[in-house]
């Protein structure tokens, strides 16, 4: 029976191709060294790493800075915790190692005596007893909300702060809002103080003149006369606190404050500064802190994650305005003055910052027209983001690019994502929006800031940016010349710092005590860590 012809050609073809594939194996396994041929046989495919496994292992390290974040906490329930290093640039100082092993042992605390836990659970039974014989197998810091969102994140980072000083685990009054703005920072066990905690109604009527404040107990001598140890004790740390109550920062009153097993604090500070002046945290600090300008900057990482609905704002505006920009410059501007702004005297200061610092490109004022060699496509492209309460700021930049070309060709655009007019503390969605508008502005390649303003301080904490600083105006109404000053930290500024000397009992100048304890650039009295 004759074959097909076709079925003959076809199986000419696969053995040429057979042919060809032998030849070039045997040139290959020729030149190459006599090891590599053993080792391909040896071989084995779980050797093989795919190409970006290096990339894949690096990515991981960023989303967890460094190590500052612990990993397995489920990712979708807080969006932001694993995000926002795809957002921020990359961490400028790296966390001590012996940070990172503090916090994974606070971590172990607070999952041991946090919230409905056996020992929290004996612990709040002192409280109700009202009596304490000495021993407790917890001791609790209780952090009060108080004050506006910017003051609530310093004083919350503080607390936090003092806790791991003295191995406390900090509980948070949840007040208005804070659910709805925070992550859980801690896997499994809330930091949120149950409502049914036996102080929890009593929150708003503590100040300086609650019997169990140790201001107040130190003035009346309740302390002194006492033979026995109260359960809990009350700490005003606030603006207005006195003599009595800045004893807190003395070494001598910690070891008697180490004794008590609830603290429970209000303060609208934030107090780091006045830590470093309490001789027996000075060592531990340096130990986790060994850069001491970068403790806001990774505590705020650590601790304030926004909620999926505040991250899905700070993500979606992001992508929409500032994203594609050469160049971002955020300017916070935080007036307090009641005015309807814009205040005249306030944009000139504001103006003239940004021209003299060259932070915003100049303009060309006259009619003449500027002939500029690149394509739009060429030129730099700058995002200005402003965050105000009046709209008027950022429509007078916007008319002044829009109007004029910049002198050196640059393009210039300009966004504000809220107008809210006046401070709504207690309305979730205007802190919703104000906590995004703090991530947009960390953001920034550059920032610049109000004097005073805790906005401010947290936006350049988060961002870990040196801001211009806007001097206050004068008091006559008129911009104030210079109209900036660059920071040389990005630490935030105790407000109302002790001006005592425990040791001497005397008044003196805080600022001069420790070398990196110094005045604040924009508030003469207050103290700052600096390098």
């Amino acid at each position: 029976m004759a074959q097909n012809p076709l079925k003959f050609i076809g199986f000419l073809i696969i053995c040429g191709m057979f042919l060809t594939i032998l030849l070039t194996a045997s040139v290959i396994f020729r030149d190459l060294p006599s090891d590599s041929i053993k080792n391909l046989a040896k071989a084995n495919i779980v050797d093989v790493k795919p190409p970006n496994a290096t990339v894949n292992s690096q990515v991981q390290i960023n989303k967890l800075l460094g190590g500052l974040l612990p990993s397995g906490i489920d990712e979708t329930s807080c969006l932001s915790r694993y995000e926002s290093a795809l957002y921020h640039k990359e961490l400028l100082h790296k966390p001590s190692s012996y940070l990172i092993s503090r916090l994974r042992d606070y971590e172990v605390l607070h999952k041991q005596c946090g919230p409905h836990t056996e020992s929290y659970n004996r612990s709040v039974e002192l409280i109700k007893s009202g009596q304490y014989n000495g021993s407790a197998e917890c001791n609790y810091l209780v952090w009060i909300s108080f004050s506006g969102l910017g003051n609530r994140m310093l004083t919350l980072a503080s607390a936090f702060l003092y806790a791991l000083l003295t191995n406390r685990v900090l509980l948070v009054d949840p007040g208005v809002n804070m659910p709805g703005l925070f992550c859980e920072p801690f896997q499994d066990v809330s930091w949120l103080i149950p409502p049914d905690f036996p102080l929890f109604n009593q929150f708003s009527t503590f100040d300086q003149k609650s019997p169990r404040s140790y201001g107040y107990m130190v003035k009346h001598n309740v302390i002194s006369n006492s033979s026995t140890l109260p359960p809990y004790i009350y700490l005003h740390l606030a603006h207005d606190y006195d003599d009595q109550d800045k004893l807190f920062f003395c070494d001598q009153d910690q070891s008697f404050l180490k004794k008590i097993p609830w603290l429970v604090m209000k303060t609208n500070n934030y107090f780091v500064p006045s830590l470093f002046l309490i001789p027996s945290f000075e060592q531990e600090l340096s130990n986790l802190f060994p850069e001491k300008v970068t403790i806001f900057y990774f505590l705020s990482r650590y601790l304030f994650h926004p909620t999926n609905s505040v991250w899905g704002l700070v993500k979606r505006y992001y992508q929409a305005y500032l994203e594609r920009a050469d160049e971002k410059l955020g300017i916070q501007i935080g007036v307090l003055e009641t005015d309807a702004g814009p205040l005249k005297y306030v944009l000139d200061q504001i103006i003239d910052c940004t021209m003299k610092e060259n932070l915003l490109p100049q303009v060309n004022r006259s009619s003449e027209p500027i002939v500029f060699n690149q394509s739009a496509k060429q030129r730099k492209t700058i995002s200005v983001l402003i965050t105000s309460l009046s709209p008027g700021y950022s429509e007078e930049f916007r008319k002044m690019y829009w109007e004029n070309p910049t002198v050196t060709g640059e393009i210039v655009s300009v966004y504000q994502p809220s107008q809210e007019e006046y401070q709504q503390s207690e309305n979730l969605l205007h802190e919703k929006k104000a906590l995004a508008e703090m991530y947009l502005l960390s953001l920034s390649d550059k920032l610049i800031t109000s004097a005073w303003s805790t906005f401010g301080y947290v936006a350049q904490g988060l961002g870990g940016l040196k801001p211009w600083i806007l001097y206050k105006p004068n008091e006559n109404r008129t911009a104030h010349n210079p109209p900036c000053v660059r920071a040389t930290s990005f630490e935030p500024c105790f407000h109302a710092p002790p001006n005592y000397d425990c040791k001497k009992k005397t008044p003196t100048d805080t600022s001069k005590i420790v070398p990196h304890v110094r005045h604040c650039e924009d508030v003469s009295w207050g103290l700052k860590l600096f390098e």
